[in-house]
């Protein structure tokens, strides 16, 4: 560090000695902001404090006007300082009134500077506040000074962050700890769960932040890096792991994370700075949240979750710290989190887990991956959850609807209890199902296929009493895994498929990414609307690559076999040819170099777009068979977005319209003879079930939880009446009749369970 500079050792240590002095919370603000501006050689230094209405409010200023203190405030993205919050970013300028982001607050006089520095103060990536300095001179900081400020910034961010300062918004200081609560969120994992909540606090507050010894601390950095790795590679040889499936998948994926040289030498690089092993894992940790949580790509942003997983073990390791466990309390357990690592999950004793609640999370989450291969209901978005409750209370988690119940009432307790009790009771009598036929009572034979995406759901098929796979999703494989599946990868999975499925059918599906479903080592496309743009067969199509390699892997592994293949997201006849085209490209290939190719290929359409209903006939004399992909048909069909919370419920799956729509499709394969299958979320719920049967549907594919009790619905519905009342509300002129009251009432009038 140069003259201009003190040295960041001897600015922490006299911030420290503030922190520990007893003085009032402003006058430690005043006295700090006054030590940054003499050690940076500052005419100005300001901290800002964002408060929760969105206002960056000036707390503290040695050199601007003091009345401005409390009274000046700024929104985040107005002005530099704005600009620096919402960036996450540094900002090091001269003569910033010339800056086109420059606003002007005549309450602080700072108009007559030339020389700006601003940095985010930053815990565990989360926002709260600006520090800047400021001096008439133009100038630009040097990379040391503005180091020297983010080490300051990380301090003041411990004070904050803890609480310490008056007037800092606490929005958990109000809270009644005694009073039962209810958290809204959003069902991740099915199911209902009670138990004893254990919080899941990953996160060391670090304290010590400069070293003594530059050289001490890159071993003890290094060291602990060895032991986490170490570590994940004794996970992989787990029992839950051992095999092939997403668990493992997703851990590999993590090692490979860990073993990222690039992130090790930022991590190192810091050390040199002057900080300690801790601090730098968390100074480059808070950098790569606040960056993540600014991208709109939905994986990339699940990746935070990972590199928060491994930063947070590093922690640990380095301070002496042992994970979270479940010893704390006796018998059932709900783990409560604010975000966690697929990683961490495993962690914990799966046998005593009874649900898993995040303030974060979402369904393509590694985490939530790893929660439903091992069943564990799991709610997610549960928002400000991890300031509601305390480790040992009593929380229900109802992952059925996304409720959370903090400190329930014996009342609600009781209530809960016996939902669990009844769904036990449920689940033996659909037990008891699954291996009688899915027959109406009037003697048709109705097929009911699972749905999968993982060698992990295979299990499934026993245990549901699935005739086979209507849908297998490729495209998991691709997404958890680091870098693009080779060949031969994808081949080895395929094979475990058909294996595990034991000489029942299987439908695969070609990759469906793009969309919401980028891979993070491909490069993404910035588009308005990704739901309708640059995904599944238009991708495929586009980089025949990939989609070659892909059908290549399915022809080598169904060798011998059927090979039951469809494409996603088809718009018109030509695009199916063309895929077509590259499957039948693919067969004589590998036919010319004497491989064995499989028994018969049947090549299918995923039915998702209103378009093709306009060329349902000419598609039905080319295509062997139909799946109709219920979720994007609707939100098609209606224009309504289904992850927009605004209009995804606006519209009834059982409206007339739609019903209509899905009874043509019905007709115009039963007189093609085209085999059709209704794989989306609508064949999973019985009350829709029973529309799909009186429809003249008679091959469903749902998550395997659903088939025992659509079958029970099935078994008990007399296929004859069911469309005796169904079909004239269809007929022309009968206006909006309300399908789903009428075949609610004609279940409860049947006994029919729905």
């Amino acid at each position: 560090m140069r003259d201009t500079l003190a040295g960041p050792r001897q600015l922490i240590k006299q911030l420290h000695a503030v922190m520990a002095a007893p003085l009032e919370a402003q006058e430690r603000l005043d006295r700090i902001v006054r030590i940054i501006a003499d050690n940076m050689v500052a005419e100005v230094s300001s901290l800002y404090i964002l408060r929760e209405d969105g206002i960056l409010e000036l707390y503290a200023t040695h050199g601007l006007n003091p009345s401005a203190v409390h009274r000046a405030g700024l929104r985040v993205g107005q002005g530099l300082v704005g600009r620096v919050a919402k960036t996450a970013q540094p900002l090091n300028i001269t003569n910033p009134r010339s800056h086109p982001g420059f606003a002007y607050l005549p309450e602080t006089g700072e108009d007559e500077y030339n020389t700006f520095l601003g940095v985010p103060v930053l815990r565990a990536g989360r926002m709260l506040g600006v520090l800047t300095v400021q001096n008439r001179a133009p100038k630009r900081y040097d990379n040391e000074e503005v180091e020297a400020l983010q080490t300051t910034a990380m301090v003041i961010a411990e004070i904050a962050g803890t609480g310490d300062l008056e007037k800092i918004p606490q929005s958990t200081a109000a809270l009644d700890i005694s009073r039962q609560l209810h958290v809204a969120g959003v069902s991740l994992v099915e199911g209902v769960g009670l138990g004893r909540a254990v919080l899941h606090e990953p996160r060391v507050v670090v304290t010590r932040l400069l070293n003594d010894d530059v050289e001490h601390e890159l071993n003890r950095l290094e060291t602990a890096l060895d032991k986490i790795r170490g570590n994940l590679v004794a996970h992989l040889s787990r029992d839950e792991v051992k095999g092939d499936g997403a668990p493992r998948d997703v851990l590999e994926a993590f090692l490979m994370i860990a073993q990222d040289r690039g992130w090790a030498r930022k991590m190192a690089d810091v050390v040199r700075s002057g900080l300690t092993a801790e601090a730098a894992v968390e100074r480059v940790q808070s950098d790569n949240r606040a960056r993540l949580l600014r991208s709109t790509d939905r994986l990339v942003r699940e990746r935070l979750h990972d590199l928060d997983d491994l930063a947070n073990r590093l922690l640990r390791e380095l301070m002496g710290r042992s994970p979270t466990s479940l010893a704390q309390i006796t018998g059932d357990a709900i783990i409560v989190a604010r975000s966690m690592g697929a990683a961490e999950l495993l962690d914990y004793e799966r046998t005593r887990i009874r649900g898993l609640v995040m303030e974060e999370g979402t369904p393509a989450s590694h985490v939530t991956l790893i929660a439903r291969a091992l069943g564990i209901p799991t709610i997610g978005q549960a928002a400000g959850v991890t300031s509601m409750v305390e480790s040992g209370e009593a929380i229900i988690i109802d992952a059925d609807g996304g409720d959370v119940h903090i400190r329930p009432s014996p009342d609600v307790e009781n209530v809960f209890a016996e939902k669990v009790r009844f769904r036990a009771r449920k689940q033996a009598q659909y037990r008891r199902l699954r291996h009688l036929p899915a027959t109406t009572r009037d003697g048709q034979d109705v097929t009911l296929s699972m749905n999968a995406g993982m060698l992990a759901d295979m299990p499934h098929l026993k245990e549901s009493g699935a005739a086979g796979v209507g849908l297998f999703r490729t495209e998991v494989l691709f997404m958890v895994a680091p870098s693009l599946p080779r060949m031969q990868a994808q081949e080895q999975l395929y094979r475990q498929i058909y294996k595990g499925a034991e000489g029942r059918p299987v439908t695969f599906r070609s990759l469906d990414i793009g969309g919401d479903k980028i891979l993070p080592y491909l490069r993404k496309v910035e588009e308005e609307n990704p739901a309708m743009g640059w995904r599944a067969v238009r991708l495929g199509l586009d980089r025949p690559g990939l989609l070659r390699t892909q059908i290549r892997a399915f022809l080598l592994a169904a060798a011998g076999q059927e090979l039951k293949l469809m494409f996603p997201m088809v718009t018109t006849v030509a695009e199916y040819n063309a895929a077509r085209a590259l499957v039948d490209r693919e067969r004589r290939f590998l036919h010319t170099h004497g491989y064995t190719l499989p028994e018969s290929t049947k090549l299918g359409v995923m039915l998702e777009t209103p378009s093709l209903l306009f060329e349902l006939e000419e598609l039905l004399q080319v295509t062997d068979f139909v799946s109709v992909g219920t979720n994007d048909l609707f939100q098609f069909a209606m224009a309504a977005d289904r992850s927009n919370v605004r209009v995804a419920g606006r519209f009834d799956t059982l409206s007339q319209s739609f019903v209509r729509m899905l009874k043509r499709v019905a007709d115009a394969c039963r007189e093609a003879n085209v085999p059709v299958t209704v794989c989306g979320d609508y064949a999973s719920r019985p009350l829709e079930a029973l529309c799909l049967l009186g429809l003249g549907y008679t091959h469903l594919s749902m998550p395997p939880a659903a088939i025992g009790p659509v079958k029970a619905a099935i078994r008990a519905t007399d296929l004859g009446r069911l469309r005796a009342r169904l079909w004239p509300r269809l007929e022309p002129g009968r206006g909006n009749d309300d399908l789903r009251h009428l075949l609610s009432r004609f279940a409860d009038a049947n006994d029919i369970p729905v």
